[in-house]
């Protein structure tokens, strides 16, 4: 498996993946408009959005889309990993370490001293893999209110 930042060629794999991500977690992505969003977004080199693919050597299996941002209760800098969903073939193999070790290489050369995360408290298998690198769980609601 081939861990690497994504190209103009995979969008359509990128939606179809954020697709499966969405129906995954129980909910809706609707991809009106996305192809041009998510290539201006996430293929922009000055774009603070960075975005890495899995590729086997037949396809996309899956994706991971990261930013920085400031803790202000830290008074320093984090890497917030926005996405991180794998095809159920690439589970279990290794791909999701591959990734998290590059968006944590990633994050100290950006000068960050920590990741940050959420995943529904459904994903018990995703909640064991992030365990199982040593991430800690903290107990949050995350909150949505659109304008």
């Amino acid at each position: 498996m081939k861990i690497r930042f994504a190209e103009e060629k995979d969008i359509s794999s990128i939606i179809e993946l954020c697709k499966a991500h969405a129906h995954y977690e129980r909910n809706f992505f609707n991809e009106e408009n996305k192809k041009e969003q998510l290539a201006k977004h996430l293929l922009d080199p000055d774009s603070h959005i960075k975005c890495l693919v899995a590729e086997s050597d037949t396809e996309i299996t899956g994706y991971a889309t990261f930013f920085k941002q400031f803790s202000t209760w830290d008074a320093g800098y984090y890497m917030y990993v926005d996405c991180l969903f794998l095809k159920e073939n690439a589970r279990g193999n290794g791909t999701g370490k591959q990734i998290m070790e590059l968006i944590k290489s990633h994050s100290q050369e950006e000068g960050c001293s920590i990741i940050q995360w959420q995943t529904p408290d459904f994903n018990t298998r995703a909640i064991k893999f992030y365990t199982m690198l040593g991430a800690e769980r903290k107990n949050k609601k995350r909150f949505f209110w659109k304008v």
